[in-house]
């Protein structure tokens, strides 16, 4: 009965939304940054760039006034690239924000003094030039990887250190981490993406999402290493989130930690089980489970909606 009470208090929550009205983030791809005691969301929605959301309490939200063009954090204007700007992760770096985020599917990576923008690439380029690769995300350990989807095998994730400047990739480095491998990512098509990355007492812990974002199947598995080059080993009771409740095409997620130190995954779920879109942001906790050798990720099922501030 325990197991089933963040459930059960969470289809409630969805309940009282849907009987208050209550209007929910419209943000796909999320990802949240913490600074300064304000809570910044970015995410795929906006068709000229990237929008921001703020919050100080991780419940209610409002669109914040962007610095760039048209309210937003970034402008399409201000970067390599004219459409399909996705997947934004932002940090606080070298006393500088930066913004990674995917342009006509190349990796891109921009700078801002703002979490607000505007956010401006000085050399309009991507990172890799050569070669489309979309969904990348940053990860500082001993030094500085970036994780990102290839098109090589269907969709499959690769990783490669970068330079101090965390922004110029040591290509010598590269190599891939993880492909469709395991029954429940097989539904449509070859797609393991939207990966993010910690380290906690000594093993690294990647999430991913697999199958089509279209599909309602769409969903969150977990794999681990003991370096953050790998080798990678999948979870066998993945996934760790796959229509939980009454949500559909739950995926690309990201990591953080709220203001008292907790960890936390946001995700995105379809809009509903007969639309897609907007896709809609929701947040819950993470916690690890002892097991033998180790410790297991596991993702509460207690989702809670990102709501409008009215």
């Amino acid at each position: 009965m325990k197991r089933l009470l963040p459930l059960i208090a969470t289809l409630f929550a969805i309940a009282c939304c849907a009987a208050q009205n209550l209007r929910k983030v419209p943000l796909a791809d999320p990802f949240i940054l913490l600074y300064d005691g304000v809570y910044y969301a970015y995410g795929t929605g906006a068709g000229s760039g990237i929008e921001v959301w703020t919050s100080r309490d991780l419940s209610t939200w409002e669109r914040a006034k962007g610095n760039a063009r048209d309210g937003l954090a970034l402008h399409r204007t201000d970067v390599w690239g004219e459409k399909w700007l996705w997947a934004p992760e932002v940090y606080r770096l070298n006393d500088k924000f930066y913004m990674y985020f995917t342009a006509e599917e190349h990796i891109c990576v921009a700078t801002s003094d703002s979490p607000l923008g505007p956010f401006v690439q000085e050399k309009r380029q991507p990172m890799i030039a050569d070669e489309k690769c979309i969904d990348n995300t940053l990860f500082i350990d001993d030094r500085a990887y970036m994780y990102f989807d290839r098109f090589n095998d269907g969709l499959n994730i690769w990783v490669v250190e970068l330079e101090d400047d965390c922004t110029t990739l040591k290509k010598e480095t590269m190599r891939p981490c993880i492909h469709v491998s395991q029954e429940w990512e097989k539904v449509w098509p070859r797609v393991n993406e939207g990966c993010f990355v910690i380290r906690r007492n000594g093993t690294y812990y990647m999430t991913y999402s697999a199958n089509s974002y279209e599909s309602p199947f769409y969903g969150i598995g977990c794999a681990t290493a003991d370096s953050p080059l790998g080798p990678w080993t999948k979870y066998d009771r993945n996934p760790l989130l796959q229509n939980p409740g009454e949500l559909v095409g739950v995926g690309h997620s990201a990591l953080f930690r709220d203001k008292a130190g907790n960890l936390k995954i946001v995700f995105h779920a379809h809009k509903s089980k007969g639309a897609i879109h907007p896709r809609e942001m929701y947040i819950t906790d993470v916690r690890f489970r002892p097991v033998e050798g180790g410790c297991r990720m596991e993702i509460d099922p207690g989702y809670s909606p990102a709501l409008i501030a009215e």
